[in-house]
């Protein structure tokens, strides 16, 4: 196999991120470019390590980049990056020691250097030891720009999150399968891990799964509740595809659905349906916004509506995520910013442990779902 062969995005799409990058770069007078966000290093390099040690890529304005990074990790630097110039370190060595004898040795000690300043992994420890190590040099603010960057998808970065959607579709299908009364709700967390896997997703985590009483906690942990009727089952499916994540979210009630369960449940999903239907180019996140929330609030469906109505979806790492969402772009009342052909969004909306979810791109002509699953209530 060639080593382009093992890429996960074309040569020539690197080159563009780059080339993006140092047209940042130039209009801030920065020299060089210190980029440590594993989300960004992916996005620039095509690899990226754990984390658990400091590393990252050195990006000068000319001449190729430079990635330091554990000599552990060189087999793996080797087999995804597009990049070859490498400094490594033993686990003997301080990380930030060795950044800056890499910085020092190319001749950029007293230069302008750009740092990511909203870095999951450049925490004021690591800032204030690499200000130390560079006494000459002048640190520039360079928060958002690759986040704001990565907003715009390229016709790879969507063929990735049609994959990763049409995983969930399937895993939702069977983890709906799986449950019955008596159950446990780890019985979906098994079906649904094991459809991730069996279909080609990075790893087998699922998201969160909660049941019963502890339907509505949108972001609990995984627990032995055995399923009982009328019970609702709440799963979001989250999986990968080259670290390209799709979100997913329907809920299941253990026998027949009650009345109010059947009657919020189609308002909360006609609801969603004209939202979706209003993410056109050019309009303004916050009417967006307004199509769920005002209605979802009017139709007394909550008493409040704190969270947002939907966040920016991408890259968020195949295994070692920084965090689990992006709100770089997020639907609030307040939100001024437009949308654009080639955003990807999750969108969702629940009320009453109901809650209904899907991946929308944006296009020319409007929304698009990429989630394909059915939207309705689903009974076991």
């Amino acid at each position: 196999m060639s080593d382009d062969a093992r890429l996960v995005f074309p040569r020539a799409e690197y080159q563009d991120r780059l080339r993006a990058v140092r047209r940042q770069m130039a209009a801030r007078r920065i020299d060089l470019l210190i980029v440590d966000e594993t989300e960004h290093l992916a996005y620039l390099a095509g690899w990226h390590a754990s984390g658990s040690r400091y590393h990252g890529c050195l990006v000068p304005a000319d001449g190729e980049p430079v990635m330091v990074f554990r000599r552990l990790d060189e087999p793996a630097f080797l087999e995804r990056s597009w990049l070859r110039e490498r400094v490594c370190f033993a686990d003997t060595e301080d990380p930030v020691e060795a950044m800056a004898s890499a910085i020092t040795a190319r001749g950029w000690a007293a230069a302008r250097i750009g740092v990511e300043t909203d870095s999951h992994y450049l925490t004021v420890q690591t800032y204030e030891a690499l200000r130390r190590a560079l006494p000459r040099s002048t640190f520039v603010e360079f928060a958002t720009v690759l986040r704001e960057l990565r907003l715009w998808k390229s016709p790879r970065e969507i063929e990735y999150l049609r994959r990763a959607a049409a995983i969930a579709d399937q895993a939702m299908r069977e983890a709906v399968a799986a449950v019955s009364e008596g159950v446990s709700e780890r019985a979906a967390a098994i079906a649904a891990s094991s459809a991730f896997l069996r279909l080609g997703a990075d790893t087998g985590r699922t998201g969160p799964i909660t049941a019963g009483r502890r339907s509505g906690i949108l972001h609990g942990l995984l627990g032995d509740h055995r399923l009982s009727r009328g019970d609702v089952l709440h799963m979001e499916l989250v999986p990968s595809v080259n670290g390209y994540s799709a979100r997913l979210m329907r809920p299941t009630v253990i026998g027949p659905p009650s009345a109010e369960q059947a009657n919020r449940s189609a308002q909360l999903i006609g609801i969603q349906d004209e939202q979706i239907a209003a993410m056109k180019p050019g309009a303004v996140a916050r009417d967006v916004d307004r199509v769920g929330r005002a209605r979802a609030l009017g139709a007394g469906l909550r008493e409040s509506y704190d969270n947002f109505t939907g966040y920016t979806l991408g890259y968020y790492g195949a295994t070692h995520p920084p965090r689990t969402s992006d709100f770089t772009r997020a639907f609030l009342p307040t939100a001024e910013w437009v949308l654009e052909p080639g955003m990807v969004f999750h969108m969702y909306l629940g009320a009453s442990g109901m809650t209904f979810s899907e991946t929308v791109l944006v296009t020319e002509s409007g929304a698009e779902r990429l989630t394909r699953l059915e939207r309705r209530l689903f009974t076991r």
